[in-house]
């Protein structure tokens, strides 16, 4: 009687028990494949919308365990057509890690950058390993000015000017800060901070840490979010080999 049901399984096209195989999942063979832009690929995204919510939430948190960043350069059509009107220029900074705090106004009557404030803010910016100090970039001061204007409060600064081995950041150009502002949630900020670019920015959001990073860069401008914890120790942010303590300005 067996002998007879194979030939009529086959014509049916029904599977034999011997040849039923159950289907790899692809989040437990080693997770779906980002882009360069760090979203899934075409292949993956269909495959995880056939999964279900389930398989989403599952993916989702994957990723934030293991500290993936995920960006995007942003199109033109998502910034400002024109970059917004000039700040107060009033600054009021707190250094965290130093416990100093600051007030000045970054322009003189005529409009023009005051320079004993850039001085100070350099200063107040400097490297928390080295207490090497760069020239901060003046249009990073005029976004954090816009920020102090928008919400009265002190601008809490985690991390500015970093004399490093990775010359590639922007922290290291001097154009680059972690900020937050007490009493409002990292992503509100991020929200506000996003809504003053023009091009030539880029604004990351770390929610494990509660930090937003605003830097000024060349275009495009770029966003995206680091579930990471902080890492002072990250082999990139310690300072040049051969560094020793000679000078504590360098000159942009």
């Amino acid at each position: 009687m067996r002998l007879l049901l194979i030939p009529l399984a086959v014509v049916l096209g029904l599977p034999l028990a011997t040849d039923v195989q159950a289907a790899p999942d692809s989040h437990e063979a080693g997770g779906e494949s980002l882009d360069d832009s760090g979203a899934p690929t075409g292949t993956d995204k269909r495959a995880r919308k056939a999964r279900g919510s389930r398989s989403k939430s599952r993916g989702k948190s994957r990723r934030h365990r293991h500290g993936k960043a995920e960006g995007f350069a942003v199109s033109d059509a998502k910034l400002r057509p024109m970059p917004p009107p000039p700040p107060s220029g009033n600054l009021h900074l707190v250094n965290i890690a130093r416990h100093e705090e600051l007030k000045v106004n970054i322009y003189n009557e005529d409009g023009s950058y005051n320079v004993e404030s850039l001085k100070a803010i350099t200063h107040l910016f400097r490297c928390k390993r080295t207490d090497v100090e760069r020239d901060i970039e003046p249009r990073l001061l005029t976004v954090l000015s816009h920020v102090y204007d928008h919400y009265e409060a002190p601008i809490e600064l985690l991390s500015g000017f970093r004399n490093q081995r990775k010359t590639t950041s922007y922290h290291y150009k001097a154009s680059a800060s972690d900020v937050r502002v007490p009493g409002v949630p990292p992503k509100k900020l991020r929200a506000y901070v996003e809504s003053l670019d023009a091009g030539g920015m880029g604004i990351g959001l770390y929610p494990r840490s509660e930090f937003v990073h605003v830097d000024v860069r060349p275009p495009p401008s770029y966003r995206w979010v680091d579930y990471s914890r902080s890492d002072p120790d990250s082999p990139d942010k310690r300072p040049p080999r051969g560094w020793r303590k000679k000078s504590r300005k360098l000159r942009s």
